[in-house]
């Protein structure tokens, strides 16, 4: 017995030593699988519906991470609150209706409408059918026709073929270029002036089923970034399903099947006039809302005037109006419960006498997967100096195994930017994993040749784009990226709490070394 306690003793010492050479581990050991479940439990929860933007799940969002930052004790910096309110316009194409023959159609299920006109109402009694659209010297299905002011429809796919599947144009099986270059035959409608054009597109229906809100979302803005509307409305071009097409022809006695067959049998053009009654509104609308980005403040010690911010974004694709809702447990619940561990983590580390520092801003952004728009607005109205800011923290997705890694080693995660900036920043990095985790460090993202361009695609670009020394913390695609199965069921809780934990690491040697991280590089 007297060896096993002298044992329990001697191992207990060996502990303790450890803990003093790096007391972060101390601290890192407040991160758990049971409180990371929890908070992504409830981010990605379906009372969450998403965390979209402009959504009442963003909100709620908010208000949870608000609350926990209170519990930790975090300072509220923004005039006492943790909200930063982040003014935002949505600019989109509504078709308030759309109606053929008095059948409605709708709008991202139907047919995609673009255009950048001011709301306006469209009548006709008039659809003029101009088969493929083509003006070829070999081939036309417009010559002789007036299409000015005119509805006009056209099929936006392939061109006539013979029997054989040579093009009528090219005379060989290679299509022309009014099939391979895109959008040609609309442009050439164009020319002629009509006053909408609706173009059957093959793979429309498809597309649109797949893509869900985000085929009609617009485009969002900070409000401060508003330009004036162009001068020169684009004209309408209205992409329609094969729904639609047949519906349109079946008025005239048709079908999609049978004009193609018909023109590809007699090589010549079948176009003609549909009568029936067409009615529709639509147009540009701008809508303007707020959400925010939520911040915590923990003050630093001697070094309280350098910040260090440490994020992730909040939201997510949200609710889409069919009711379907895209949790986003790994992107980014997984991001925003990290940026919450760590604040757990140092709140208690200052509580016990052992604080940073250097002074943390713990900062949730709104409105990521609409452009970057929390981060940038932060950066561009910063609540502390952005020449006081030493090094940012981004965490995104970092939840799951990626296809990369799935049959291989699971222990890894992807780190990205540290090196462009401050080569201090990239070897910090670096040693904080073998004091901490001891993950597989994958730079993949890092090659100025990636085609992904990850880099310039999260948070921290809009700080390093400022001259901030930035790391992204990121653990791969997946194929449930931004669609409904993106569940928290396929999160690896132990492996993210490795990465969790490397991520403190991380953030405490920033937080407790003696200078700054240099700015001494800058790679592309």
């Amino acid at each position: 017995m007297k060896k096993i306690v002298s044992l329990i003793c001697f191992v207990s010492s060996i502990y303790s030593c450890a803990i003093a050479q790096n007391p972060a581990e101390k601290y890192a050991r407040t991160i758990t699988e049971e409180s990371t479940k929890k908070h992504l439990s409830v981010l990605a929860s379906v009372d969450l519906e998403g965390r979209g933007t402009g959504q009442k799940g963003g909100r709620l969002a908010t208000e949870y991470i608000a609350n926990e930052f209170m519990k930790l004790g975090l300072t509220p910096p923004v005039e006492g609150k943790y909200f930063q309110p982040v003014s935002l316009l949505k600019n989109s194409y509504q078709v308030k209706s759309f109606k053929i023959a008095g059948r409605p159609f709708l709008h991202g299920q139907d047919l995609l409408a673009l255009g950048n006109n001011e709301l306006k109402t469209i009548d006709d009694n008039e659809i003029i059918f101009v088969g493929y659209g083509i003006d070829d010297p070999k081939y036309s299905d417009i010559k002789g026709l007036d299409l000015k002011d005119k509805v006009v429809f056209l099929i936006n796919d392939k061109e006539p073929v013979d029997e054989k599947g040579n093009s009528i144009i090219t005379g060989t099986t290679k299509l022309s270029e009014w099939s391979t270059v895109r959008n040609k035959k609309v442009k050439e409608i164009l020319k002629h002036k009509p006053k909408l054009v609706l173009a059957y597109t093959e793979d429309l229906g498809k597309w649109l089923e797949s893509a869900g809100d985000r085929a009609t979302d617009g485009r969002f803005n900070l409000a401060q970034d508003q330009v004036a509307p162009e001068t020169n409305p684009m004209p309408i071009v209205v992409n329609i399903t094969d729904h639609v097409a047949n519906y349109i022809l079946n008025l005239g006695k048709s079908s999609l099947a049978n004009v193609i067959t018909k023109i590809n049998r007699t090589q010549k053009p079948q176009s003609f006039a549909i009568k029936s009654t067409f009615n529709a509104q639509m147009g540009m609308v701008t809508e303007q809302f707020s959400d925010p980005n939520v911040l915590g403040y923990l003050a630093g010690s001697d070094l309280k005037d350098e910040i260090i911010v440490i994020g992730g974004h909040y939201d997510h694709d949200g609710k889409s109006s069919n009711g379907t809702i895209f949790p986003g447990a790994d992107d980014n619940a997984s991001g925003t419960t990290a940026v919450l561990e760590l604040a757990k983590a140092f709140s208690q580390a200052k509580a016990e006498g052992n604080g940073p520092r250097r002074s943390i801003v713990f900062i949730t952004y709104a409105a990521e997967e609409k452009g970057l728009l929390g981060s940038k607005y932060y950066t561009e109205n910063p609540v502390f100096p952005l020449e006081n800011t030493v090094t940012c923290i981004n965490i995104d997705m970092i939840g799951r195994i990626d296809d990369k890694h799935l049959n291989g080693n699971h222990n890894y995660i992807h780190s990205i930017g540290a090196d462009k900036l401050s080569s201090e920043l990239s070897a910090i990095n670096k040693e904080a994993n073998e004091k901490s985790s001891q993950l597989e460090l994958d730079f993949m993202y890092d090659d100025p040749k990636d085609p992904m361009k990850l880099y310039y695609r999260s948070d921290h670009y809009n700080f390093a784009s400022k001259g901030i020394p930035s790391i992204f913390y990121f653990s791969g695609l997946h194929p449930h990226y931004h669609t409904p199965e993106d569940t928290i069921d396929k999160i690896d809780f132990p492996v993210m709490v490795k990465r969790e934990k490397f991520i403190f690491q991380t953030a405490w040697d920033v937080a407790n070394r003696d200078t700054k991280p240099a700015v001494d590089s800058k790679k592309d």
